[in-house]
Order: C-alpha cells, then structure tokens, then sequence
C-alpha cells in the first residue's frame, strides 16, 4: 500500500484539484459500518467577495473495500482555504469525489455553512438511499440560531 500523506511530510496542497486523496483497503470488509468525518472548522473563499466562508462539515460513508486515509482527508478540506466556489459547490464537490474515488457503498455529506449576508445555507449531498443495515445517527449539528 504505497500513500502520498501517511507518515509523511506533507504540505496543503495549493486547490482541491491539486489535493491527492489516499485510500487504503478497509480492515473490516465484511462488516457493514458507518465512518464519520466531522469537520467544524472548514472554511473556503466567498468566489464574488473573496471574503471567507466557514462551515462545520459532516462526512459518513460505508465502506466497501477501501477506506478514505484521514491526513490526506485533511489536507484535502485544508486546500479549499484558498479556493473561491460557493456553498453549494464546495459541499457537493466533496462528497461527488470521495464517492467517485473511493466507491463506498453510500456515502452522505452535510455542509452547515455560517451566514453570508444574514442567511445561514445548509447543504446536503448523498449517493442514495441510506443503507437499512447500518445505523445513520442524525449528524448532530444543531440549527443556525445566532446569538441566542
């Protein structure tokens, strides 16, 4: 199993599309399980103001035989810092290209995105229908309520 991050020094990569995403085989394949990523400090670039945008990121996938290897995960969220796209963009690009590399057997992303301009935007991206034989725990993130 040859990766470009594990163990490694390893720099942010300078966009998403230069980011090189690692996968390593599942040590459980004949499991069915969930695997979550939470991210609560995202952040990408506003692609009309240049300003930046924060979200909290929740990433669960099941696995089939690979699974996404966890630096070069986070250097690849790291590499949206410097990246201009809006919401919607960012959240459904990442979830369409860990699903498209690693192949799970479903995967689901939520995108809980800070307001902009006084709207909080929440952005939801999965592959299908959740699996009925894993259990999918709600994403634990509450609503935006502002100061109070």
């Amino acid at each position: 199993m040859e990766t470009t991050h594990l163990g490694k020094v390893s720099a942010l990569p300078a966009s998403p599309e230069a980011a090189k995403l690692d996968y390593v085989p599942n040590p459980r394949p004949e499991s069915r399980y969930l695997v979550r990523f939470a991210a609560p400090e995202f952040t990408s670039l506003c692609p009309v103001t240049g300003q930046p945008d924060f979200a909290h990121l929740v990433i669960d996938y099941v696995p089939a035989a690979r699974i996404v290897e966890s630096k070069s995960l986070k250097l690849f969220l790291g590499s949206f810092r410097n990246h201009a796209a809006f919401h919607e963009d960012c959240t459904v690009g990442i979830g369409e290209r860990l699903f498209r590399e690693m192949a799970p057997h479903w995967l689901r992303i939520g995108g809980y995105w800070y307001p902009r301009g006084g709207i909080p935007i929440d952005v939801f991206w999965q592959s299908g229908a959740p699996p009925a034989d894993v259990w999918v725990p709600d994403q634990g993130v509450a609503p935006y309520r502002g100061r109070g």
